[in-house]
């Protein structure tokens, strides 16, 4: 449906998984370009776990993991039993769970499904996985929104805007090799959206997802010649996009922001948790089953599940994991204000994780400021059966944290500009519907990015940020996480740990310009 012209519109652009610190003029001229006629956020950072598909669905909602309930890009569903392992990269999975929860999927109310409500539209193109790209809208049939993937027919919906999208462009191409770019996809989507979706639907709302670097990144490494070209290509396309947007988009009141959902770290030691858990006498497995003590989910943020969830159980596999050199911050529920149940854990809800689908231990994996070979800060312990040197994310190195944040057009400051203020993925869901005049939800947690508006001074936001430190630890064992506090809303700024034969000192947090 095509909507009144004089009302504010928003492509919302994500490069999944691009770390802020690789934008420059160099890699990636388009996005340079548009930060000239926009602002930055040069303090936004994603949430914990900083993986995908806890981050989107904090993009989509304006809320933390605690929230929206979508704790990890995989799970355990212990609502049902027996229990069973989930993973969310599967759209079918996703399709189950939706129709047994008669057409929720997350616990607070989506961005599609309030714009839907509303009588607006929103429509997602998407090269990331199957799962992720029906996270971005997962109620779009009952709205007869557009969701479009780069390269799976079965989350693309309604039929006959895919079928006119590949008579014009071709079937959707096949995902490449492991560890190649995925070049082809990217042009699809946005091709699709320049030439059909935005000449026909005019969305209230465009989400513009493309799946590199992530990917890239994974098999190759986050500063890796290969992941490099795929980032420059990504921007290139984004260059169509702005051409666009200057040729008519901004006459047509579309306002442009760019996300990423996480930055990557580098993965320098291999582990295996499971080992680790096995010669402390846990029998583990990376699913549920009759003989298995702890399921080990697998992934860069550990999560561990316990088939006898006792106060004295979950003690005890903290000790295990805290006794290891690989172990970081760890996390269960809250015993109090600070502390979790089990000794030398921090409370879960200081990370905003403290849900019924959470595990019994979230932790991260012991991350550092070692420089990797591409000359990038960020190197961790990791548990996968991928090479050393490729990036890793989940957990709470400031790097893993760090996402892109740029907002350009006519509701914006257009004076290339930077905000110095902590800001967040939670903050992206309530600023448009603010600028939309819709009302925000009860279950958003992040807020209205007011100091990016046009026409806004610093004289508006004379508060200063406040900044939050909270440690435990057990034996040799300490942890140290950073919050910062701004208008009401709480970010995470980085979390550490070591042993009692290093030297315990949390960097200094700064900006990620």
């Amino acid at each position: 449906m095509v909507t009144d012209d004089s009302r504010n519109r928003f492509v919302v652009v994500s490069f999944d998984g691009l770390r802020p610190d690789l934008i420059h003029q160099t890699l990636t001229p388009n996005i340079c370009r548009l930060q000239r006629i926009g602002a930055t956020l040069t303090r936004h950072n994603t949430i914990y776990p900083s993986e995908t598909r806890s981050a989107f669905p904090s993009l989509v909602t304006g809320a933390t993991t605690d929230r929206h309930g979508l704790v990890g890009n995989k799970y355990v569903d212990r609502e049902v039993h027996p229990h069973r392992y989930i993973d969310t990269s599967d759209a079918a999975v996703l399709g189950r769970l939706i129709r047994e929860d008669e057409g929720r999927l997350m616990d607070a109310p989506t961005l599609g499904e309030i714009l839907g409500e509303a009588g607006r539209s929103l429509a997602v193109l998407a090269t990331n996985t199957p799962g992720t790209t029906r996270l971005f809208h997962h109620a779009a049939e009952a709205f007869g929104h557009v969701r479009l993937s780069g390269h799976f027919a079965e989350v693309c919906t309604p039929e006959e805007v895919l079928t006119e999208v590949e008579s014009r462009f071709g079937a959707l191409p096949p995902v490449p090799p492991k560890g190649q770019p995925d070049f082809e996809a990217q042009v699809h989507i946005t091709s699709a959206f320049l030439d059909i979706v935005w000449p026909k639907l005019k969305p209230d709302v465009t989400i513009l997802s493309y799946g590199e670097p992530d990917v890239c990144s994974h098999f190759n490494g986050t500063g890796a010649a290969a992941t490099r070209d795929v980032i420059a290509f990504c921007d290139r396309q984004f260059g169509r996009v702005i051409d666009w947007w200057e040729a008519e988009g901004r006459a047509a009141g579309v306002q442009i922001v760019i996300v990423s959902d996480h930055g990557h770290i580098t993965g320098h030691t291999r582990v295996s948790v499971m080992d680790s858990l096995g010669a402390a006498g846990f029998s583990s497995d990376r699913a549920p089953g009759p003989d298995v003590d702890v399921v080990v989910v697998p992934g860069q943020v550990g999560a561990l599940y316990l088939a006898e969830r006792s106060t004295a159980k979950i003690a005890r596999l903290v000790k295990v994991i805290t006794d290891q050199p690989w172990c970081g911050p760890v996390f269960t529920a809250p015993r109090n204000e600070v502390e979790g149940i089990a000794p030398g854990s921090l409370g879960s809800h200081l990370v905003f994780a403290d849900h019924a689908r959470a595990p019994d231990v979230y932790f991260a994996f012991r991350a550092d400021d070692s420089v990797d070979p591409f000359g990038l800060t960020g190197g961790t312990f990791y548990d996968s059966d991928r090479q050393p040197g490729l990036g890793v994310h989940g957990g709470l190195h400031p790097k893993e944290l760090a996402a892109v944040g740029i907002v350009a057009g006519s509701a914006f400051r257009d004076d290339g500009g930077v905000s110095t203020l902590p800001s967040g993925i939670c903050d992206i869901m309530p600023t448009i519907l603010r600028l939309l005049d819709l009302p925000l939800p009860a279950t958003v947690t992040g807020r209205v990015l007011s100091e990016v508006f046009a026409g806004a001074s610093t004289a508006e936001h004379p508060d200063a940020p406040e900044h939050e430190s909270f440690e435990a630890g057990i034996g040799g064992f300490r942890q140290t996480l950073k919050r910062v506090r701004y208008d009401g809303t709480i970010y995470l700024e980085g979390g550490w740990a070591s042993s009692a034969l290093e030297e315990r000192k949390a960097p200094e947090v700064t900006s990620h310009a």
